[in-house]
């Protein structure tokens, strides 16, 4: 089997940031002060977590920023071993492209 490689981050990534805000439901993403879009998610009671939509503000959309988002978000909730529910289509598009993450994909 072959698997595609996690997405490198650009090198003019390096001060961005994923900021989770528990109370919202969001994992927000900040290159140095600026926000620039976020996932938003639920927890399931079996501990599930849903991430239902990915929003990048529109001034810096087609720049990769939803890309580097899903990834840090994956990569956060693979660190805490969580479990997802993929209800957001970009999310669904993005484990297509890198089934590495699969793994992290419940029912």
């Amino acid at each position: 089997m072959t698997t595609t490689p996690a997405p490198p981050l650009d090198a003019a990534w390096d001060d961005l940031t994923l900021d989770e805000d528990h109370d919202r439901g969001r994992f927000n993403l900040l290159k140095g002060p600026t926000y620039l879009g976020f996932v938003g998610y639920a927890d399931r009671e079996d501990g599930a977590i849903v991430l239902q939509h990915t929003i990048i503000a529109e001034q810096y959309g087609r720049q990769g920023y939803a890309r580097a988002l899903v990834t840090l978000v994956l990569d956060r909730l693979r660190e805490r071993g969580a479990r997802i529910v993929p209800e957001c289509s970009y999310v669904q598009d993005y484990l297509r492209r890198f089934p590495q993450y699969g793994d992290l994909v419940t029912e």
